[in-house]
Parts: C-alpha cells; sequence; structure tokens
C-alpha cells in the first residue's frame, strides 16, 4: 500500500519531483525566477521544511505556486490537491514522469487530504519509508511467434527481423511479483499476448489487448532508453518517440528511433547530448492527443539549446489514429513520412534558406571570372575581388614592396618602373588607389610620396 509519506521516501522527500518539474538551474535555498510563468523578480525559492521532513516551494510574487511537490504538480496539471481523486492521478502522474517503477494502476492508495491548518484529516496508516528501489524477482517462457501475434506486428510494418534485432520476445508465461511482494503468473492467449521488451537486468512486458498493458521486471534503469543499443554510430535524423512499438515501426521502416519509459517521462540531457554529435537532425515524433502534444511541446523547450525540433504528426489524435505506428497501419507508405519530414525541414529552415539563395551556383550563368591584378611569372598572386596579405618580420621590407605594387597601378603606361620583379594590370581607369600604413609615421608617408 502506497501513501503520501511512501512517495516522498522515494523521491528524496520531494526534491527529485521538484528537480523535474520545475526547469533552469536553481539550487536550493537560493531565490530564483520563477519558470512556470512569466516572473520578472527573483522571489522564488524551493527549501526543506523541516517540520514536515520535506521540501516545499515558497513564491513570494505569486503565492499559488506555494506548496510541497504534491501542490505544485497539481498546479501545473490542474488539479486539485485536496480532492481525492484529484491526489491519486498526482500520485500516478509523478510515478510515470519519475519512472519510479511502481504499477501506477495500483489502486491501494491511501490518500492524506489536507486540511487548511496543514494537518490530515481522514484515516491515513503509518507505514513506513520504503527501502531503496529492488529488483522484482521474475521469469518468463519463452515461445516462437504465432500467426496471429505476428499479424498484430505486421499491421505496423514490423517484421521478425526487426523484433529480433530489438529483442522483442513472445511470451509464454510471465511470474513476478506485485508491490506487495504477493506472486502472481500471467499467461499467453490468443486474446491477450504477452510480449516481452528484454534487457539486461529487467524485462518490459507488454499486453496490447489487456487491461494493465505494460508490467516490469528485474531492475529498470533510471534512465531507460529503448532502441539506444541499435543506432549506428553515424546518422542523418534520429526521431524520439512516445513507445517501443512506434520505434520498433520506424526501424522497419527504415529510420532511426528511440524512446523513453514514456512520453511524460523525462529525457535526460546528457544522453541527448551525446546523440547531438551522431545525428544532424533529433526529432520529437510524440502522440498527437492532448497527452502527447503537451508533453513534446514541454520537452521541445527543455532540449531547444541541444537542437531538438518537434514534429506533430497530421493525425486525428484518436486513440485509432494518434502515432507513427497508427500513420504506418492507415495505409501511409516510408515515402510519404519520408515527405512530411522533408516539408517540415523546409519550413522549420526557410529563412535560413532565402539568407542562403543568392550563395547559389547557377550552373546556366557562371559567376565572371575575377581579372588577374598581380602575379608574378603569370601566377596570380591577387584577383578582383580578393584580398592579398603580405606578411613578414619588422624591418624585412614590407612597406617597400607595397609602395612598389602602388607604383605599379598608377604609373603611366609609357614609362616602365621596377616592380620587384612583380607583374602589375595596368590601371587603364585611373582609378583611386587607397594606402592605409598603420605602422608608418606622418613623416615616413610624406617622404615616401604616396
Amino acid at each position: 500500500m502506497l501513501n503520501k509519506d511512501a512517495l516522498l521516501g522515494r523521491t528524496n522527500n520531494g526534491l527529485d519531483v521538484f528537480k523535474h518539474y520545475i526547469p533552469g538551474q536553481w539550487r536550493v535555498g537560493r531565490n530564483f525566477l520563477n519558470p512556470l510563468y512569466e516572473d520578472k523578480k527573483a522571489s522564488c525559492n524551493i527549501y526543506y521544511d523541516r517540520r514536515s521532513q520535506s521540501y516545499k516551494m515558497k513564491d513570494f510574487g505569486n503565492d499559488t505556486f506555494s506548496g510541497d511537490c504534491f501542490d505544485i504538480v497539481g498546479k501545473i496539471k490542474g488539479l486539485n490537491c485536496n480532492n481525492p481523486k484529484d491526489f491519486i492521478e498526482i500520485l500516478k502522474t509523478i510515478i510515470r514522469d519519475l519512472s519510479l517503477g511502481i504499477d501506477e494502476n495500483d489502486q491501494a492508495f491511501v490518500v492524506p487530504v489536507s486540511s487548511p491548518t496543514g494537518k490530515p484529516k481522514g484515516r491515513t496508516e503509518n507505514i513506513p519509508n520504503p527501502s531503496p528501489k529492488k529488483a522484482k524477482p521474475y521469469s518468463v517462457v519463452n515461445q516462437t511467434f504465432s500467426t496471429r501475434e505476428m499479424d498484430f506486428w505486421r499491421q505496423y510494418g514490423i517484421t521478425i527481423d526487426v523484433l529480433k534485432t530489438y529483442k522483442v520476445f513472445s511470451l509464454r508465461e510471465f511470474k513476478s511479483e506485485n508491490n506487495e511482494g504477493k506472486p502472481f503468473i500471467l499467461y499467453s492467449t490468443d486474446h491477450e499476448p504477452i510480449f516481452g521488451y528484454q534487457g539486461k537486468r529487467h524485462i518490459k512486458i507488454y499486453r496490447p489487448c489487456s487491461e494493465i498493458r505494460f508490467l516490469y521486471g528485474g531492475l529498470l534503469p533510471e534512465n531507460y532508453c529503448f532502441g539506444l543499443e541499435q543506432l549506428p554510430a553515424k546518422g542523418d535524423t534520429l526521431f524520439i518517440t512516445g513507445g517501443e512499438k512506434d520505434v520498433l515501426s520506424l526501424a522497419a521502416h527504415g529510420f532511426h528511433a528511440i524512446c523513453f519509459n514514456s512520453e511524460t517521462s523525462n529525457i535526460p540531457q546528457s544522453i541527448i547530448k551525446k546523440l547531438s554529435y551522431r545525428f544532424k537532425h533529433i526529432i520529437l515524433l510524440y502522440d498527437t492527443d492532448k497527452t502527447g502534444l503537451d508533453a513534446s511541446a514541454k520537452h521541445a523547450q527543455q532540449l531547444a539549446d541541444l537542437g531538438v525540433k518537434r514534429l506533430v504528426l497530421p493525425l486525428a489524435g484518436t486513440k485509432q489514429e494518434k502515432d507513427i505506428s497508427d500513420f504506418f497501419k492507415i495505409g501511409k507508405t516510408k515515402n510519404e513520412f519520408t515527405q512530411l519530414f522533408i516539408d517540415f525541414l523546409d519550413n522549420l529552415y526557410s529563412e535560413t534558406m532565402a539568407i542562403l539563395k543568392p550563395c547559389e551556383i547557377d550552373f546556366n550563368n557562371p559567376p565572371i571570372q575575377s581579372e588577374m591584378l598581380i602575379s608574378i611569372n603569370d601566377v596570380p598572386l591577387g584577383t578582383q575581388g580578393n584580398l592579398l596579405g603580405i606578411t613578414g618580420g619588422e624591418g624585412t621590407g614590407k612597406s617597400n614592396y607595397v609602395g612598389s605594387l602602388i607604383a605599379g597601378t598608377i604609373r603611366n603606361a609609357v614609362f616602365s618602373i621596377d616592380t620587384l620583379g612583380t607583374t602589375i594590370h595596368p590601371n587603364k581607369d585611373s582609378k583611386a588607389v587607397l594606402l592605409y600604413d598603420t605602422e608608418q609615421s606622418e613623416l615616413q608617408l610624406y617622404k615616401g610620396d604616396f
């Protein structure tokens, strides 16, 4: 049975919850600008409250953003902490977003509803703080994919080779324990198949036709990322999707993709930063329902500094039509998705492309060849429209050499002068020649008669 105190015990007394939902480089005990609204004065503070033995937030500029981590999550999600039903939803949201490895469908919640004085009202049970996360014991019995199971995957374009590459298995049975330590066993049937995403020290169970679709065995990694091991060393585009099935569907159509535990899970910036060196484009491709749209917008904002962009699929957002798997299921092709992505890039970089347009080479109208102005033995040194640099140590005669070049440009064609072995193109149009020698004094310039 899980209650408010138990959840605090798993999130460092609520500090981990604040770190997840409050973006920025804030520090405990220091005032900062509240990023949840257009705060103009740094009067927000996260501190440890010894009385409640938990972390709380106080915003002197907007007191509606003051309270413990449950109050803040409720404020962000539009839920009321004093409403038992909403409070359960807040707990489930935190469990999902922070990947606490707790079955969110477990209805054994004791909800302590706080009164205005801060004292709990109603019955609560004193449950000791849980010990650190332990691996759930489990065992599985694999079986060959049945025809009906393969039909399920094929509707998304997923083949048996893709399933093998990503270590996806068909399970005949799955044994494990619930949160109270009671053992249970699940059997696969034609109407309720069981698939397993196998990791090194864990397994994630996927039951697409069951009420409880996801279960876990072993110890789920803190930064769970499906598809990471299958990525190439270098690539053009990487998609971040909302689930494993979407990763498999994209892979089956020739695209690189990964996903985290859920759309609302925290995306570690350390992983994205490393991937940004390997892929030119990293694109969020989440579901088009409200949860997916809100999550992708949030992640796009948090990862903007790493160049992560957001692509919204042209889908209705219904249960039958909301993700990239459904996109292929309804008959869309790889070429259609590729064109959708190209249009997305064209729109994204339209301003940049407009600026670069004049720099393109028109092969039907080649540019005018630059005229050679200064040369030695027919080897061009200076051409029209380019820069010529003359370097050398102090006192090596740079100014004298430049003087010979200047003389060659302003000479009368009738007279020949010594330009120190340099051929100077005649200045037939008598154009002005400007010399700025910042190393010579006024007297030296006067004597040089330039």
